[in-house]
């Protein structure tokens, strides 16, 4: 699989996401409570674009009157129909065996890392003191 620097953290902060095309693909990156997670920034059911879409959570009830809430920002509601996605897998809320986003493995990893490679060749110290936002393909 490729790998491709898409962000620094400091560029989607948490809650945040951050539109970013990797490969002629537009890949939405999001930032859940420190977790960097990517979906492809395409409804399955007419193509609208899931970066414009709002934050959503869980709702659960098991009698009328009565409900709960959990996993608050882990869903992404698309903007055109309200078809709602599970950020972490991309499967939709209504039907996730047959309506799903593809989801992206997506890792922080930090700059010295991303530097060094299978590659020799005359090295000069650097010092990198930033993470980057690794997507992969």
């Amino acid at each position: 699989m490729a790998r491709h620097v898409v962000a620094t953290t400091d560029e989607i902060p948490e809650g945040g996401r951050k539109l970013v095309r990797v490969e002629g693909r537009d890949i939405v990156i999001f930032n859940v409570k420190g977790e960097f997670l990517g979906l492809l920034d395409r409804c399955p059911h007419q193509g609208g674009s899931l970066c414009g879409g709002v934050l959503a959570g869980f709702v659960e009830s098991n009698r009328a009157g009565s409900y709960s809430y959990s996993r608050p920002g882990e869903f992404i509601r698309c903007p055109w129909h309200g078809w709602h996605f599970d950020i972490r897998t991309g499967k939709s809320w209504g039907d996730p065996a047959r309506v799903f986003t593809k989801s992206y493995a997506v890792d922080v990893a930090p700059g010295a890392a991303l530097a060094e490679g299978p590659y020799q060749a005359e090295t000069v110290e650097v010092t990198i003191d930033r993470h980057y936002v690794v997507v992969e393909t």
